[in-house]
């Protein structure tokens, strides 16, 4: 099939997945570019179109189903990037819950994240560090926004995320090391030692974490740096902690 037109029906409404509300609608969402449809592939995502730049085509046969051969300015219109990609394809949302993840020992959770480069990056932190799952609390930002697909670099799928709203649903990891990470932590994170089962809790940037999830924390731990830097970058942040108490000791 080959579809040049930005006026067609397929492109526009494939470029209503660049807004939450017709994702929410429709459990679709974007990929862009060659590793995340490879990536998404890979881990059995549904992928139910692609739309390729024509000359591209050959790169994508490996998903044996029939290729949309476009021109750039479709891709263009139906890409959040700023220049276009080679590829574009319409995706199915996966969702788990916490019975999912309930028995899981390492956990990332992040709470009011709403920066969708940094909800990306953490991600693929996580999948780098082997974590088995990543809790957002409270009100994050979209997961399935094309922005936090691009910066999660294909590994969107590869560790489960569970979005919950409610301390009360938390109370399943009651017998956790929950470890809220904070800037005036009596422990420093080069001499923490981390559970077998733990939970380890990042607030926003802007905020920091909820009276709530201090509250529920057995631990807390602060990176040792400067007095000259007020803060670090929150997925800086979340790479340094990650590696340092689970990878070094």
């Amino acid at each position: 099939m080959e579809i040049t037109s930005v006026n067609n029906t397929v492109v526009k409404e494939t470029a209503k997945l660049l807004q939450k509300k017709y994702r929410d609608e429709t459990n679709l969402f974007l990929l862009e570019g060659f590793k995340a449809v490879e990536e998404a592939f890979r881990f059995g995502i549904d992928i139910k179109k692609i739309f390729v730049l024509k000359e591209k085509a050959n790169k994508y046969r490996f998903l044996n189903k029939e290729l949309i051969l476009t021109t750039e300015a479709v891709l263009k219109k139906i890409s959040a990037a700023d220049s276009a990609p080679d590829a574009v394809a319409v995706a199915e949302q996966k969702h788990f819950s916490i019975n999912d993840i309930k028995n899981c020992k390492k956990i990332v959770l992040l709470e009011n994240i709403k920066d969708l480069g940094n909800l990306g990056t953490i991600l693929r932190t996580s999948a780098a560090f082997n974590f088995d799952a990543v809790i957002l609390f409270g009100d994050c930002a979209d997961l399935y926004n094309p922005k936090c697909v691009r910066s999660s670099v294909g590994n969107l799928w590869k560790v489960p995320v569970v979005n919950l709203k409610n301390i009360n649903e938390m109370r399943v990891f009651s017998d956790y090391q929950k470890i809220a990470t904070l800037p005036k932590a009596k422990n420093l994170l080069k001499n923490f030692i981390a559970k077998d089962r733990c939970i380890i809790m990042f607030g926003s940037e802007a905020d920091g974490l909820s009276q709530t999830l201090i509250d529920f924390a057995t631990d807390s731990v602060k990176i040792e740096m400067s007095q000259n830097v007020e803060s670090l970058n929150l997925s800086i942040s979340c790479a340094i902690v990650l590696y340092e108490i689970f990878t070094c000791k």
